[in-house]
Formats: structure tokens, sequence, C-alpha cells
């Protein structure tokens, strides 16, 4: 094995400004907030340095090549999104394996072979460009697509006409966490004001707006339909149910709870009528059935049920319960063939049921295993309908469901370069600092020696109500075939178990998570999955800030940690993109001196420890991600870079031409992983 961590790794030199801010009487430097403008010289320099001395020491790491070949070969086989019906024809996404981007495409007729729609790779030359929403017109002459750039959050949208092939002048930009959704000939969007040039990936969002655009007009000539000038921070966003008949519009203040109205289009004369004012719960509509509408929230029902209202009364006391809240969380509802398809999650994985409209419980559509069912497509006056079904050992199976004969069948099974049954995924509970139980899937080969010294992977979310459920990924399987072991907890502060498990990661409660975190580690230890020399983790955004947090805290317990793409500086986040939004699960710096303390306690910019011993880490950002700026990982490096006191690499790798993750091309995907892998491979001392 090349030994490359015997050399001492001269880091790039980070200036540090004199920079202060009082909260509430307590001083805090903040030496790198120059690192915060993304649009500087100096940035940018810095920037290149770090990337030459990281992958410096990345291309000298063993297995590397083999690594990489690994994952283009278990990458490359054919991948189908779930069918979908619009206009009476079927669309579907494919991948036929190493493409960047998946190809939309339309059967119109039972038999028929598939026709290309649109192929995102033919919209850059480096597949940077993905498609990020699309919506086809009732009468399925239009397909109006939204793109985004190098992993940006900006949208961009577009109009094709699929009779003819030909790309329409229509051109929407400033399109930002936005639905697109069509309605007598043109489409209604959200968007922001254009930001002043230079600010685009880090000043903060407001004042979003509901727009309807008519094909063949000019954007400036686009109808406002909703504002809210008040209040900047909130987000507006439309839908139309699939009959055209209403108009909903959410507003949100945060990542949870939302406010709504509802407009009648058959009423020319009507306007929007607000069914819920407050921003207490989660209110969603999920369709119609002639005048009555269908929402599922988590009012008076922390684990949600489903109720329908009618426009005329659409107060709470007028509110029917048709799925009433039950032990398990009900995640979401559709309405398809004259029946509810009700999707539960129990202990971290789906199960699904159907019910008639009047409430009464049908039957259970039985899944192939424990595993994640994550799309249901169906029409209401259809009688067939695709999921989708997906486990840590099987690839995305689709699956066609007759709901006359109550019959799935297998409408298709990816060929991956592998044998599931060499491996086996088990469920353990374990209990938290607090004793709480919480769930955790343990992934491996089968014949598993707990001996105490298998390379482990532990990854969380612990956040905004987000479930982290049972899912496959090839990029894994390099790791799953040496010997690796993989697990994920399902903290506090997700949605496993409804809004109380939610809550109880937020806010004053973040450290819950932290702590379930550290316990889900101590018992991979304890029940001799593996050690502390073997043991690395990794989470992505709310989880990058996991890692970053629980590494400050116990830096002893783990050899390895990949906080990608997180939000490290929690006296700040709140200030740059959407970053205000997460105030309901964080609560910010200025709300109070309690908050205020409790935020610098554990932000991970803020708690590393001059001459601390840290193990390796490897963070990640990306120079598009408007999401979590990239300032969050230049700062926290810069500064584990000036104090850690330890023998291993302290290490950034900065993408270029990506955001946050979403439509990351399949060729970055390889060059990520491959570069986590070597780095993996090499600490926890794995051979291959």
């Amino acid at each position: 094995m090349v030994s490359c961590t015997n050399q001492k790794i001269k880091y790039p030199v980070t200036k540090k400004v004199n920079v202060t801010d009082n909260y509430f009487g307590t001083v805090v430097e903040d030496p790198y907030r120059w690192l915060e403008d993304d649009n500087s010289e100096e940035t940018a320099e810095w920037v290149k340095a770090q990337n030459k001395v990281t992958f410096a020491y990345l291309e000298k790491l063993p297995y590397r090549d083999n690594i990489r070949k690994r994952l283009t070969e278990l990458m490359n086989y054919p991948r189908y999104s779930t069918p979908f019906k619009e206009a009476g024809n079927y669309y579907f996404f494919k991948n036929d394996g190493l493409q960047n981007q998946s190809v939309l495409y339309e059967i119109k007729h039972s038999g028929d072979e598939p026709v290309e729609v649109l192929d995102p790779n033919k919209l850059s030359e480096d597949g940077t460009v993905a498609l990020s929403g699309i919506d086809i017109t009732n009468d399925g002459k239009y397909l109006i697509y939204k793109i985004a750039r190098s992993g940006s959050d900006w949208n961009e949208i577009f109009v094709k006409n699929l009779e003819t092939g030909e790309l329409l002048n229509d051109h929407i930009e400033w399109v930002k966490f936005s639905g697109v959704d069509s309605y007598n000939g043109g489409f209604f969007y959200s968007a922001y004001d254009k930001p002043v040039p230079g600010s685009e990936l880090s000043n903060a969002n407001e004042y979003q707006k509901v727009y309807y655009h008519k094909l063949g007009t000019a954007q400036t000539g686009d109808k406002l339909i909703y504002e809210d000038k008040e209040h900047a921070k909130r987000n507006c966003y439309a839908g139309v149910t699939d009959d055209n008949r209403f108009l909903i519009i959410s507003m949100s203040e945060t990542t949870s709870g939302n406010a709504l109205s509802v407009k009648d289009l058959n009423d020319k004369k009507g306007e929007l009528v607000p069914v819920v004012t407050t921003f207490e719960n989660d209110f969603n509509v999920i369709g119609n059935n002639g005048d009555e509408l269908f929402a599922l929230t988590n009012c008076d029902a922390p684990k949600y049920k489903l109720v329908k209202f009618k426009l005329k009364k659409p107060g709470k006391e007028y509110w029917t319960e048709v799925i009433p809240e039950q032990k398990n969380v009900l995640q979401s509802a559709a309405l398809i063939g004259g029946k509810i398809v009700a999707l539960y999650m129990k202990d971290a994985h789906s199960v699904m049921q159907v019910f008639n409209y009047d409430s009464t419980f049908c039957y259970n559509i039985d899944l192939p295993g424990i595993g994640t069912v994550s799309s249901i497509s169906g029409k209401k006056d259809d009688m067939i309908a695709f999921y989708d079904y997906t486990s840590f050992n099987t690839p995305g199976e689709i699956y066609k469901f007759d709901l006359s004969t109550k019959e799935s069948s297998l409408y298709y099974r990816p060929e991956v370069k592998f044998n599931p049954d060499d491996f086996e995924v088990e469920q353990k509970f374990y209990a938290s600092k607090d004793g709480t139980k919480i769930p955790m899937f343990i992934v491996h080969k089968k014949g598993l020696v707990l001996n105490g010294n298998n390379p482990t992977l532990l990854y969380a979310y612990g956040g905004f109500n987000i479930s982290i459920t049972p899912s496959f990924s090839t990029t894994r399987l390099a790791f799953f075939e040496n010997g690796g072991v993989y697990a994920v907890a399902n903290l506090r502060g997700g949605g496993e178990y409804g809004e109380e498990w939610h809550l109880a990661g937020t806010k004053m409660n973040k450290q819950n998570v932290f702590d379930d975190f550290i316990a889900a580690a101590e018992y991979l230890i304890d029940q001799k999955y593996t050690s502390s020399k073997k043991l690395a983790i990794m989470g992505g955004s709310n989880g990058g800030l996991l890692v970053g947090a629980v590494l400050n805290q116990r830096p002893d317990l783990f050899r390895v940690a990949f906080p990608i793409v997180g939000v490290m500086d929690m006296l700040r986040y709140h200030k740059f993109t959407i970053g205000w939004a997460w105030a309901g699960d964080y609560g910010t710096s200025e709300d109070s001196r309690e908050m205020f303390e409790y935020l610098y306690g554990y932000s991970p910019y803020h708690t590393i420890i001059k001459g601390g011993k840290y193990p390796a880490v490897l963070a990640e950002t990306a120079d598009h991600d408007d999401r979590v700026v990239p300032a969050h990982t230049f700062k926290y490096i810069a500064r584990l870079q000036e104090y850690n006191a330890g023998k291993y690499p302290v290490l950034v790798r900065i993408d270029t031409k990506a955001g946050h993750g979403a439509g990351k091309p399949t060729a970055k995907v390889i060059d990520e992983y491959t570069d986590l892998w070597s780095f993996l491979f090499y600490h926890l001392e794995m051979k291959m």
C-alpha cells in the first residue's frame, strides 16, 4: 500500500481578518468572513489552492483506479422511472446507464416503441444542465419543462411543441422553489425579482411571487397572481388539480407548516379563499372529487390524517376525516381508480393500503419486503397504477397495480452487476443517551463476523421532518463488496415517527440528534460490528451539520468523517439565500440570548478546539451550491486546518459546475465517489 499520510501536508495559508459580532454581550470572532464573498478573486484563488492540495493527496491513494473502474461497471445499467399518464399517453424517464442525465420518453399506445421527448444531455456538453420539473398540457400538445444549470436552485422554464418538436420562444427566468402547472393555454409558476448581478448565488431570496404565463408571450407580460408585500421571508407555491378545477396556493415561512388558499377556476368572478391562515401545521391538497378537496394534514394528528372539505365552507369545523390518524405515519395519499391509495411508514419502511372515499378500509398492497415506495402514479378514473420499490439490496423495481383485480405484477426489474443474495439487511433498535429507542438499518455481506474489526460507514440526517428510508445505490456496492458495513440511523428531527419525533430534534432539542448519532456509533462498537479506528461517518446538508457537530463533540469516536455541503456556521446561516426558512428547525442567533448560546454551543465552525486531534476529514461543497452556500464549508475547513493538531489530513473537495446535489451528472457522481471511497478505503485500511 502506498503511504500518503506520512508526508506533512502543507495547507494553503488562509488569511485572517479582524471581524467580530456582538450577540447579547458575547463577542464572537469571525476571522474567515471574507470567504463568504463568492465573487472575489481572493476566494477564487483560495478555492484553487485548496483543490490543488486535496486532489494531489487523493491522486496518490491506492485502489483509486480499481474503484473508478468498479463504480463505472456498477452504474452502467439501464434504469427507469415510474411511468405516469398524461393526456392519454404514458411517459417515463430512462437512463441507459452512464448517461449524465435521464431522458424523457413517451408511449402513445400499448406495445409501441418509446419515443424520445426530451434529452437533457443535449442541453450541455458536460451534462451539467438537468431537468428539474415538467408538466404536460391537458391536450397533450405541449411539454413545459424546467432546467437547472450547474446544480443551482435557480431554474429556467421552456416550452416544447410535442407534435412538431419545435421549441417555443417562451423563456422564464429567476424561478426557484417552484412547480410548473399548466392551465388554459398557459401555466402557473413562482419566481423572484431579478437579483443584483453578482449576488445570484448568495443573497437572501425574498418576496417570492406567483405568476401566470400565457403561451407565446414574453415573461414581462406575465400576470401577477399572488404576492405578499408585508412578509419578505415567505414562499408561495401554486398548483392546479388534475381536472383544472381548483388553483391551490400554499404559503410557507419555514420548512414546516403552511397556510393555504384555494380558488375555484370555474368561477370567473371567484377569489382566492383562505382555507388555512396559520403556519402551525402542514396542509397539502392531494386532489379533488368534484366539489370535495382532499388534504393531508398533521393538524391535531402528529402522524397525519386525510381530510376533505368544500370551498363553500373551508373552515376546520367543516372538515371531514377520511383517513383518521393511525399508529404509523401517513406519508402520502393518491386518488386512483375511484379509491384512495395511502402510503404509510412503519419503523422507517413503507406500507401501502387502499381505502374508499367514504373512509372504509379496503385492503393492503403487499410489498416485496422491508423497503421504500417513493412514487405512486395513477389517475382518478384509471384502474391501473404504477409504483416503485427499492431497498438497500434491491435496485429500483417498478410494479403495475390493477385496482380491479387488486394484484401487483412486476413491470420492470433492472439488471445490476451484483447478486443481491450476497447481502443482508438488518434493522436494530438501540437506546440513545436519554433512553429513547432509535431504529437503525445495518447492511453488510452475509456471513459477517462480529469481531470489532469491520470497516463501517454510519450515515444519518436528523432534521426537517425528512425520513431516511431504505434505498439502493450502486455507489455503495463498491464499499459493501469489499467488506464494508453500512449503517443508517433514523435520528430524531426526522419524520420517521411523525411530528413529535421531528420536534424532538429541533431548536433547543437539537442536541438530541447529536446524542442519537453518537449512541448509534457506540452501539456499532459495543456490538462488535466495528471499532472507533474502523468507523467513518457521513451526512449531507443538515447531515453535514450533524457530522461537523458530533466530530467536534466526540473526535475520539471516529477515524474518518465526510461532512458534505454542510450547514457549518449556525450563527449566520439565515443570512444567505433560503437559509432563513430553516429557522423553524434551528432557531436563529438573533432570537434570544438563550437561542444564541445554544447554537453557539454546537455550531461546527465555532466549536473546533485549538490543538484538538481530529480524525481524517474530507469535507465537500460546490461552487454553485446556492442552498447551503459554500462559505459554510470554506470557513469551517479553514479553521479546522488552523486548529487541528492530529496526524490525519483535514481536506476540502470543492466541485465546480455543481450545486447541492440535485441533477448531478453521472460522470461527476463517479468522480465524487472515486474520491470518497479512495479516502475511506485508505484510512480504514481496507483492501480491494
